[in-house]
């Protein structure tokens, strides 16, 4: 029973975050809508904002996003691929329809506690093909790896090829050189730092024998083992050029769906692929944000990328609100589900 009231406040508590910054948010455009309306001499009883997002959702060109969605489930038959070439280098020959049903519901999950789902989708893997749990999340932290070094790339590129505009806000808002100089300048909290990291490694290097000896130890030695093993997995993939492949088509193709999405609005219609990029890392790292399918950060961020190209902010936040609902709430509701469903039918033995 306390575990249930446990997972059900950690819900609550993830969505309330997500859903007061998305109310801040909207309180902010909804002033800004109401002044711009004001300026232009139209009446308070006609100026809306609710009543334009809902416009603009149901006016959307939803040719661009039916596209982009597609795209969505081909970036996760990649990725289910690319999963599948660590497995196979590590002896395992894992199905399909289970590597795909369970990024999915890993998707979903995260949809209630954000970064639980690589959890649930290693336990349900593991559950359904009889590979060591800590196998699996040795895969999973691997995958998370290289997305981590592709968005890298992608903000590098951004910074190329962004501009002055991209480079301004970058300043202006973050400072990013002023704050590192500043920690590099604390020589005192660099040298406790580094002082603690060598005594932690001293005591555990001492005690190594006494630890392992033990049956905690043991199992977390076999645990660490596993999970190395999963690691070292990409070393052995059958083919590297592909693994790599697979990898930057993921990311291309995420591109894709920011660029193409500008054609699903008529007020970002005319943007380009330059503006798709810088939109696409203000994008990315709003969902990093550990918010229920990045609710409320991904409006905010993506409402700042659209600034620096002329989009009013009502428009950049019902822009931002159609990418959202189609691709981060839709999609895995609907196919997270449906991977509920038939994962233990096709698993029943």
């Amino acid at each position: 029973m306390r575990s249930h009231i446990t997972k059900g406040l950690k819900v609550f508590i993830f969505f309330a975050i997500g859903i007061v910054i998305l109310y801040l948010l909207y309180q902010r455009q909804d002033a800004a809508f109401r002044a711009d309306c004001a300026i232009k001499g139209i009446s308070a009883e006609n100026c809306s904002l609710m009543s334009k997002i809902k416009d603009d959702i149901s006016n959307a060109n939803y040719y661009w996003v039916s596209i982009t969605m597609m795209l969505f489930m081909l970036t996760n038959i990649l990725r289910a691929l690319r999963w599948k070439m660590m497995f196979v280098a590590i002896g395992y020959r894992p199905r399909m329809i289970n590597l795909v049903g369970t990024i999915m519901i890993n998707y979903l999950a995260n949809l209630g506690i954000p970064r639980s789902g690589e959890v649930i989708r290693a336990g349900l893997l593991s559950g359904y093909e009889d590979i060591p749990i800590e196998k699996v999340l040795g895969t999973i932290f691997t995958d998370r790896i290289f997305d981590v070094m592709m968005l890298l790339i992608v903000i590098v590129l951004a910074m190329f090829f962004g501009g002055n505009d991209f480079l301004t806000y970058l300043n202006q808002n973050i400072n990013i050189g002023s704050k590192l100089a500043g920690i590099f300048d604390n020589s005192v909290l660099i040298f406790v730092m580094i002082a603690l990291m060598i005594l932690s490694t001293v005591v555990l290097w001492k005690s190594r024998s006494r630890i392992m000896s033990t049956t905690p130890g043991q199992k977390l030695v076999s645990l660490f083992t596993g999970f190395a093993d999963g690691v070292k997995s990409v070393a052995n993939v059958s083919s590297v050029p592909l693994f790599l492949f697979y990898t930057v088509a993921i990311w291309f193709i995420y591109y894709l769906m920011v660029y193409f999405a500008f054609f699903t609005f008529s007020p970002t219609a005319h943007l380009g692929p330059i503006e798709g990029l810088v939109a696409f890392v203000f994008g990315s790292l709003g969902i990093l944000i550990p918010t229920p399918g990045g609710m409320g950060s991904f409006h905010y961020l993506m409402g700042e990328a659209l600034s620096m190209y002329g989009i009013s902010g009502a428009d950049a936040f019902s822009f931002a609100n159609i990418v959202f609902f189609s691709i981060n709430i839709f999609l895995p509701i609907v196919f997270g589900l449906l991977a509920l469903i038939i994962l233990p039918a096709v698993n029943k033995d």
